[in-house]
C-alpha cells in the first residue's frame, strides 16, 4: 500500500514509517503539520493515511480537521487517526460523511504491532475502525431518547464489535457463535435500526453512525 504519515511527534513518524516499511508498504510522505498533510494526499492519493490528531500550531485537533480537508478534496480517501485520549467528538466528525474508510485508534494500540497493522489493512479496504475504549466511552453518552432502544442485549453487543471494525466471522468467532447467528443478528439490526437494503458496506457504516450518535 501507499501510505501518508503525519505526525509531529518524530520518533513516533519514524518509527511508523519503519513500521510500514519493512511490513512491504510504500510511505509516499511522511509530515508534520495538517497542511502538509493535505497536500500530501491530494498530490500522492495514498490507499490510506495515518494521522494525528494534535498538531502544530495549537496541538488540538489540527489534524482532524485536516484529514476532513482531505477527505472533501479526495473523497473516501481512507484516513486512521490515533489519539492520545479518548476525545469521541472525534469520531463523530469522522464519519459524518458516512463513507467509511476510518478508522480512530488510541495511540497505545500502536504497541499491539499485528493489531495495528490489521487495523490499517481494515480502513485501507473501505471498513471502520474505532479503539474498544471510545466505543465503551461513548456508552456512557447514550441519550434518554436512545435510537437503539429496540435492539436485543445481543444485538447491541454485535453492532459494538461492528463499530469496532470486526467482521461477521471475527463477531462470530468472538461471540462463539455460528456466522449464520451472526448474519441475523446483523439483519435485524438492520430492519430495527430502518435502514433499507443497499450496499452491505454503506449499511454497516449507517448503523455504526446510528450507534455512535445514540
Amino acid at each position: 500500500m501507499r501510505v501518508v504519515i503525519a505526525d509531529d511527534a518524530v520518533l513516533l513518524r519514524e518509527g511508523l514509517v519503519r513500521l510500514l516499511t519493512e511490513q512491504g508498504h510504500d510511505v509516499v510522505a511522511a509530515v508534520g503539520d495538517g497542511d502538509s498533510l493535505v497536500t500530501a494526499i491530494e498530490e500522492h492519493r495514498p490507499d490510506i493515511s495515518i494521522v494525528d490528531v494534535r498538531m502544530p500550531p495549537s496541538h488540538t485537533d489540527e489534524g482532524l480537521r485536516a484529514a476532513v480537508t482531505a477527505r472533501e478534496r479526495v473523497p473516501r480517501t481512507p484516513i486512521l487517526v490515533l489519539s492520545q485520549y479518548v476525545e469521541v467528538s472525534y469520531a463523530d466528525d469522522l464519519l459524518a460523511d458516512r463513507a467509511g474508510a476510518v478508522g480512530y485508534l488510541l495511540k497505545d494500540r500502536v504497541a499491539a504491532i499485528a493489531e495495528f497493522l490489521d487495523a490499517v489493512d481494515r480502513v485501507a479496504s473501505g471498513g471502520t475502525v474505532l479503539d474498544p475504549e471510545v466505543v465503551s466511552q461513548l456508552l456512557v453518552r447514550r441519550r434518554r431518547d436512545d435510537p437503539l432502544r429496540e435492539l436485543t442485549p445481543r444485538e447491541r453487543e454485535v453492532l459494538s464489535l461492528m463499530a469496532e471494525g470486526r467482521s461477521n466471522t471475527a463477531i462470530a468467532r468472538t461471540l462463539v457463535v455460528s456466522d449464520g447467528a451472526v448474519e441475523k443478528h446483523v439483519r435485524n439490526i438492520f430492519t430495527k435500526l430502518q435502514l433499507p437494503p443497499d450496499e452491505e458496506q454503506h449499511r454497516r457504516v449507517l448503523a455504526v453512525l446510528t450507534y455512535l450518535r445514540g
